[in-house]
């Protein structure tokens, strides 16, 4: 594995750039930001809002995906009282949502904004969730796909001019590679690479293509419609990790309780804290490409300044790739499968990063901590 020689983000993330001196997209962005004309690019958001606010045909202005966490609770706020539009909440509940994040999701609608909520077929995503477990060792793969699309498809429905949409994945996390580009525009969302695989894939013996309505949309019919996607991060200088933490703390937004990094997998209690399942495909997808969320927290703060490198380093030692025993089980009795068949599946996906000691435990072969 190589690894960003500024962060931690190591090359085996799908789509992600590292320059000639072996910088990642997410630290290069970091540097392309000191010269971005901010002013600029605000008033460039205030004419797409004035646009949206004028041209409606809908009671709304703007379509936002919530969760009821950090980043959705700026995002609500900033277009509702920043740039005065009137915004209808879209939230795509998860399976096995958590109390913490009923809390959350109702803690943002009471703010003051209409919502609707959208909850695929539970019998039907219990199969599609299964179905990615064995295919891709991804259980979270198909939420995405409808956790991304109800927002585009409430718009398209309701003539809903403008979708908000948080952070590009090109600039955050450096997938320039990918197809989702580094520009303002989100429509293009079904380029992540999360989503890359064609949603027909799960039509078979016991899924038809109208079980996946809520799982995929129309990006054509929304050109023709003349509807606008954005990221609200490309336009806005203070997004950040942090910050977003600090403003959805300030407005009422509660972390995980008892948060422990051993169980979760991360540092943060404010990170994917409406669904256990995230915490579960973050050991997945430690085990398959070599680094889990850790990774991902250390590297925000360290470009934001908050830590050192080596300190990030050291937290990615301590705590990447952490899963607690009974998030593991409830997973495995969610899909109706045993422990041994779950690290069966789980190692089968192992990447060449690894080895296995004596003792049989596995660990990298070459850790950032030692290059």
């Amino acid at each position: 594995m190589r690894y960003c020689k500024r962060c931690v983000q190591p090359d085996t993330r799908p789509g992600l750039y590292f320059n000639e001196d072996g910088i990642c997209g997410a630290c290069v962005y970091e540097d392309e930001k000191k010269g971005i004309d901010w002013d600029t690019r605000e008033k460039e958001l205030r004419d797409i809002a004035r646009w949206a606010k004028e041209s409606t045909k809908a009671s709304y202005d703007c379509a936002i995906g919530v969760s009821g966490g950090k980043d959705s609770t700026f995002q609500a706020l900033y277009a509702r009282d920043r740039l005065g539009l009137r915004v209808l909440l879209v939230n795509s509940e998860p399976e096995g949502i958590t109390e913490v994040g009923k809390h959350n999701i109702e803690n943002l609608i009471n703010l003051g904004f209409d919502a609707i909520k959208v909850r695929p077929n539970p019998k039907i995503m219990k199969k599609l969730i299964k179905r990615d477990f064995y295919k891709h060792v991804n259980p979270v793969k198909v939420t995405e796909y409808s956790l991304w699309s109800s927002t585009y498809t409430v718009a398209q429905k309701f003539d809903i001019p403008l979708i908000i949409q948080g952070e590009n994945a090109g600039l955050t996390l450096g997938v320039r590679n990918s197809g989702v580009g580094t520009n303002g525009n989100s429509l293009n969302a079904n380029k992540l690479d999360t989503l890359s695989e064609d949603w027909c894939a799960y039509i078979g013996d016991e899924i038809d293509e109208k079980d996946m309505f809520l799982y995929h949309y129309d990006r054509e019919t929304l050109e023709k419609k003349k509807i606008k996607g954005i990221w609200l991060q490309y336009y806005t200088k203070e997004w950040s990790f942090s910050h977003n933490t600090d403003f959805g703390k300030k407005h009422g937004v509660e972390g995980r309780p008892g948060h422990d990094p051993n169980l979760a997998g991360r540092i943060s209690p404010f990170c994917s804290i409406d669904s256990d399942l995230q915490i579960v495909n973050q050991l997945l997808k430690y085990i398959k490409l070599g680094f889990g969320f850790v990774t991902d927290e250390a590297g925000y703060w360290i470009r934001e300044g908050k830590i050192s490198r080596q300190e990030g380093i050291e937290l990615v030692r301590k705590y990447d790739g952490k899963c607690g025993e009974r998030y593991i089980k409830e997973f495995c009795e969610y899909i109706d499968i045993t422990l041994d068949e779950f690290w069966r599946v789980a190692n089968s996906a192992r990447g060449p990063m690894w080895k296995q000691g004596k003792d049989g435990d596995w660990c990298l072969k070459e850790p950032i901590r030692e290059q």
